[in-house]
């Protein structure tokens, strides 16, 4: 395929993304405009999955507060196995930007085989382990014995969605990182739609319901919180397919659906031809699914520190869990919608910082250190003006939101006061998730992993610790909200001494 043809199948954004890498001065206008048009999709899918959340959340509430509870009491290790998937995956993806920024599109297409064969094996790892501790677990957090047996469902049902997510996080990625936001966006949307559907059937028993006047009988298994776990996988295991089919084959950057040999043939006929008609610049490899340590060692260079940032951040969950769950169920299930209904402020936030990644990374893979500087701050502030505004309207409907979640008046009327407290706070965690983003993108990860440790440990947990005792779950997200500030402003003064500009480009060692 002639690198015109190729680019005839590109998307309008991921061929203004190509046009500004390779104009000479563009004006900021026009990159904000582009950061705008790369975020949107991601944030709207964000936000649809927002609305199935609070769908979710609803059905599993109307169970009672011990069925929301049971989840709430395992939900933060849940973020942590989805959460080292997901890192793990970056180590591929950041790499795929970049060459992709580069021009080397048959390298992109060989570190997307790679991540494919390294995350199922490291997917199944995590399953296992999952199953393993799916039993004591929910006991090692405290939990009341009235919910315990629930909550280890389902985290061993859930064990089984960890392989399924590791790939479904790579395809994303990598469709992301390509410039493609707006398939794995329609894609979310049709997961969280496929997730609610499965609910429906799972959860409830077979029941007569009335629409429109008519009463007809609705089928259902009558699963509660294991049918909601059930419905997670099965969302998940359909959209994946669909994911890995776009990426695979559909796409017009990295499709794999060429043999290796073909493409190899073609490349050199190009070269002789001075690559004048070649699909693949100067200097790029042949095809090939071998595991190459190249790509395996930068994969780990940059997988590592978000992994352990996962681990940190999600493991300094797990204890503030623990922290809360002495308070009692109503604290436990106040504290887990809280989570639920913040997601409206912050959601959006990772999906201006997945435009970030692909924006910082094609820049700096293309060498363009300028334009990677400038697309780490327009976005970092479009986070933080997103996420502050997204706040200031939580506020004012929490209680609202919380009418729909759940049907507990004491759990409503704690959860909307922990939730406001909390939402100060809302700005400069926009710029904690945004600028990491963006660091993501010019392969710095280290230091962002370093400082969440210190935040999330030193001045959430050690916060909590000390106030819960005294003031019950609002201490615990008075904590929260200090502990965000602080994060914020950490990761500005990180992105603005612009240390992270100097890092060599993955694809150039």
């Amino acid at each position: 395929m002639t690198s015109s043809a190729r680019d005839a199948k590109r998307s309008r954004a991921q061929q203004a993304l190509a046009d500004t890498l390779a104009a000479e001065r563009p004006a900021r206008s026009r990159l904000a405009r582009l950061a705008v048009w790369l975020s949107v999709p991601t944030v709207l899918a964000e936000l649809s999955s927002i609305a199935m959340e609070y769908i979710d959340a609803a059905m599993v509430g109307s169970l009672g507060a011990g069925a929301t509870a049971s989840i709430g009491l395992v939900a933060a290790t849940t973020w942590l196995v989805g959460g080292l998937a997901a890192g793990a995956s970056m180590g591929f993806t950041v790499q795929i930007a970049q060459c992709v920024g580069a021009g080397r599109l048959a390298r992109a297409r060989n570190t997307l085989r790679q991540g494919i064969v390294a995350l199922a094996a490291f997917g199944l790892l995590l399953m296992a382990a999952v199953i393993a501790v799916s039993g004591p677990l929910p006991r090692w957090l405290g939990g009341d014995e009235a919910i315990v047996a629930d909550a280890s469902t389902y985290l061993r049902i859930f064990a089984f969605c960890v392989p399924i997510f590791a790939m479904e996080r790579l395809c994303v990625g990598a469709l992301q990182a390509s410039g493609d936001m707006r398939v794995p966006s329609v894609l979310a949307v049709a997961s969280c739609v496929l997730d609610v559907a499965f609910n429906f059937l799972l959860i409830f028993p077979t029941r007569a319901v009335t629409l429109l006047g008519v009463t007809f009988t609705m089928p259902g298994a009558g699963m509660g919180v294991a049918g909601a776990a059930l419905g997670t996988v099965l969302a998940f295991a359909i959209v994946t397919v669909l994911l890995m089919t776009a990426t695979c084959a559909w796409s017009p950057v990295l499709a794999l659906t060429r043999s290796a040999a073909a493409g190899a043939g073609a490349r050199v006929a190009a070269h002789a031809e001075g690559a004048a008609d070649g699909d693949e610049p100067r200097g790029d490899e042949p095809e090939s699914w071998r595991l190459t340590r190249g790509c395996l060692r930068a994969a780990v260079g940059i997988a590592t520190p978000i992994c352990v940032e996962r681990v940190v951040n999600n493991g300094a969950q797990i204890a503030c869990t623990a922290i809360v769950a002495p308070l009692g169920t109503v604290s436990v299930a106040a504290n887990a919608l809280a989570v639920t209904a913040e997601s409206l402020c912050y959601n959006p936030g990772f999906g201006i910082g997945a435009a970030a990644t692909t924006l910082v990374g094609q820049s700096m893979g293309a060498g363009r250190r300028d334009l990677a500087r400038e697309f780490a701050r327009l976005t970092t502030w479009l986070g933080m003006a997103t996420m502050g505004a997204a706040g200031a309207v939580m506020f004012f409907i929490a209680p609202w939101v919380f009418s729909l979640l759940t049907p507990d008046p004491a759990v409503r009327e704690l959860g909307v006061a922990v939730l406001r407290v909390e939402l100060i706070a809302e700005p400069l965690f926009g710029a904690s998730i945004v600028a990491a983003g963006a660091l993501r993108g010019a392969g710095d990860t280290l230091v962002p992993a370093v400082i969440n440790l210190g935040s999330m440990w030193v001045v959430r947990v050690t916060a909590a610790a000390l106030l819960a005792p005294r003031l019950g779950l609002m201490g615990v997200w008075v904590a929260m909200c200090g502990e965000l500030c602080v994060r914020g402003a950490l990761f500005l003064v990180r992105l603005y001494r612009e240390r992270w500009l100097r890092r060599e480009a993955v694809v150039a060692r």
